[in-house]
C-alpha cells in the first residue's frame, strides 16, 4: 500500500536534502533546453518526488510542459498530466509517441521500463526537448549501463543524456529526543566507510525517542545523492560502451561525490545515524 498526502505542499529541492556542488549542478541541469536527466534508485527512494521538485522549480506559464505516469501522484498547477492505461493501449511508449508530437518543452515519463521508451525518450531530447525520467538502478553509472543494454545506441545516448540522479532516503534524527554521543570510529560498524575526515569527528547523534516521534528517535527522511553529469570524457566512455565501473571511476576523478559520502555528511551533520546510512549504502560498497 502506498500512502500518498495529496494535500501536502510539493518539497523544494533544497528540503529534499540536496546541498552544495550536487545541488547547483542539478539545477543547471534541470533548466537546460533539451536533453535527458534520469533519477535512479530501488521503489521507494523518492524518485518521483525529486521529479516533482524539479518541474516545479522550472514550472512557468511559459513553458509546456507534459508527464505520463502510473498513477499521477500529485497535481501540479498548470502541467498536463497523464495517466498510463495499458488495457487501452495508452503504454508509457505509445503516450510519450502522441505527447512528442503536441511539441511540449518539458516531458516527464514516470519510468523507462523498456527499449521502445527508452528509444523515444532519447529521440525526444534528440530534437529539442527536455526529458526526465526514473530507472531502477543502484548507482548513477549503472543507469547508463542499464540504457545501453536496452538497445540505445551509444551515440543516442552520448548526444542527448544530461546527468544521472542516484538517490536513497535515510531517516531523519528527531531534534527534540536526538543524543550526542562520543564517536568512536568505523573499524567495528562499517571498515569500508572509514575515511580519512572522519579522524576529526569526535561526537554523533543517535536515536532516543520521545512522545513526538513516537518513541521511534526519528521524525521524517531526508534524501542522499549522487549526481553524475555527462562530460565530454564521460561522452566518449559512453561511445566506447565502457561499463558501470569505469564510467564511475572517471566521474569520481571528475568531482563526483559517492551516495555513501553524501550520507556521511549527513551523519556529520546531526541529520541522521550511522545505522541508517550503513543500512541504505551497504549494498554500495
Amino acid at each position: 500500500m502506498r500512502l500518498l498526502d495529496r494535500s501536502s505542499t510539493l518539497l523544494g529541492l533544497e528540503e529534499l536534502g540536496m546541498a552544495g556542488t550536487n545541488l547547483a549542478t542539478f539545477r543547471r541541469l534541470i533548466h537546460q533546453s533539451h536533453g535527458i536527466v534520469l533519477v535512479t534508485g530501488p521503489t521507494g527512494s523518492g524518485k518521483t518526488t525529486t521529479l516533482y521538485a524539479a518541474l516545479s522549480e522550472i514550472n512557468s506559464s511559459e513553458k509546456n510542459i507534459i508527464t505520463i505516469e502510473d498513477p499521477v501522484e500529485y497535481q501540479l498547477g498548470g502541467v498536463n498530466q497523464i495517466h498510463v492505461k495499458p488495457q487501452i493501449g495508452l503504454t508509457f511508449a505509445n503516450g510519450l509517441r502522441s505527447i512528442v508530437r503536441q511539441d511540449p518543452d518539458v516531458i516527464m515519463v514516470g519510468e523507462i521500463r523498456d527499449a521502445e521508451t527508452a528509444e523515444i525518450a532519447v529521440q525526444a531530447a534528440l530534437t529539442g526537448h527536455l526529458v526526465f525520467s526514473t530507472l531502477h538502478t543502484n548507482d548513477a553509472a549503472g543507469a547508463i549501463s542499464r540504457l545501453l543494454e536496452m538497445g540505445v545506441q551509444d551515440y543516442l545516448l552520448s548526444s542527448s543524456l544530461l546527468g544521472v540522479l542516484a538517490q536513497r532516503l535515510v531517516r531523519r534524527l528527531c531534534p527534540g529526543c536526538r543524543k550526542e554521543v562520543p564517536f568512536t570510529g568505523l573499524e567495528g560498524v562499517a571498515p569500508e566507510m572509514a575515511q580519512a575526515n572522519s579522524e576529526a569527528l569526535h561526537t554523533i547523534w543517535e536515536a532516543v525517542g520521545c512522545e513526538a516521534c513516537s518513541g521511534t528517535g526519528y521524525l521524517g527522511r531526508v534524501g542522499v545523492f549522487e549526481l553524475l553529469p555527462v562530460t565530454a570524457d564521460i561522452c566518449k566512455l559512453i561511445n566506447q560502451k565502457a561499463d558501470a565501473n569505469a564510467i564511475r571511476n572517471l566521474a569520481v576523478q571528475q568531482g563526483m561525490r559517492l551516495l555513501r559520502e553524501d550520507a556521511w555528511d549527513k551523519v556529520r551533520q546531526g541529520m541522521t545515524t550511522l545505522a541508517e546510512v550503513v543500512r541504505v549504502t551497504r549494498e554500495e560498497g
